[in-house]
């Protein structure tokens, strides 16, 4: 047996109790004036009792009636209210707008985003799950989330936050000072690597590399095992061995001298961060501002002709 609708002909019975006639009901809903008799009449027995006294001249309220329309038009208006003020917010962004990001977007892309996000977007109060994991949208609530290009599912939409990564094997002056520089990916067999694994899985990141223009991976050897990629190049900058990340994430302590690369030769070029989402959630204002917001900062300019 199927589910009763609880709601079935309020909407009639409030029209009819409205317009005291079943042919002005039935115009005002854009219906025929036997279907609202006949939702009419399931409604009362639904209640067993009487809603409407009809004449060929009038209808009027029973008591009982009068009564549930003294309940439901109250709470018909509410209703009413509260659909109209989520169809205000198509026009204005607010509300929570939940991101599931890396810690690495957050220097990198973020902040910056943020900072202008809520200057222009007061309305609308950011949630970050800042978690290298790939997660389930839809099954953790989340509007949107942040990974790297070859880790976002091909049925998202996916908007590019940064120009492509440019992969680094890097390690400190003094590491160098105490230990051969690799020449060749196989090299690193004889290095202390600062190894990598996926949060919320067994799987190590395999480092990859690139030979007579094909691509291979290898698992470097290494003592220590982490599962967060910016406290990985944090180890590499005390000495305590190599790690393989990108040139965005590690440009500051190159610059500085803190870090050196090697192997630059064998390194691929790979997609940078994206911000993805499903295809339908891209039409709620909160996530198109963010959107704008985002393209208006990271996008390069063109120049002028």
């Amino acid at each position: 047996m199927g589910r009763r609708d609880e709601f079935s002909g309020v909407s009639e019975f409030l029209a009819v109790a409205d317009h005291a006639s079943f042919r002005a009901a039935a115009a005002a809903l854009s219906v025929t004036p036997g279907a609202i008799s006949q939702a009419i009449r399931s409604l009362e027995r639904r209640i067993g009792l009487p809603l409407f006294q009809r004449t060929t001249r009038r209808v009027g309220l029973t008591e009982v009636g009068a009564q549930l329309l003294a309940r439901v038009r109250p709470a018909a208006a509410e209703i009413g209210e509260a659909i109209t003020g989520l169809t205000g917010l198509r026009g204005r962004p607010a509300g929570v707008l939940r991101l599931s990001v890396p810690r690495i977007s957050l220097d990198l892309v973020l902040t910056r985003i943020l900072q202008e996000f809520h200057r222009t977007c007061p309305g609308v109060t950011v949630e970050l799950d800042i978690n290298d994991s790939v997660l389930d949208l839809a099954e953790h609530r989340l509007d949107a989330g942040i990974r790297i290009g070859d880790r976002v599912a091909k049925d998202m939409v996916a908007v590019p936050l940064t120009p492509p990564f440019r992969w680094l094997v890097v390690g400190s002056p003094s590491y160098f000072s105490a230990h051969r520089r690799p020449r060749v990916p196989r090299d690193l067999l004889k290095h202390e690597c600062i190894r990598y694994r996926f949060p919320g899985s067994r799987a190590e990141y395999r480092w990859q590399f690139v030979r007579d223009g094909r691509e291979f991976s290898l698992s470097p050897p290494g003592k220590l095992i982490v599962n967060d990629h910016l406290f990985m190049v944090a180890l590499a900058r005390q000495g305590v061995g190599l790690a393989y990340t990108t040139d965005l994430v590690a440009d500051r302590e190159l610059a500085l001298g803190e870090l050196q690369a090697v192997l630059a030769a064998h390194l691929p070029t790979k997609a940078g961060l994206f911000l993805y989402f499903p295809r339908r959630s891209q039409t709620q204002p909160k996530l198109r501002a963010f959107i704008d917001t985002a393209n208006r900062l990271l996008r390069p300019k063109s120049s002028d002709k």
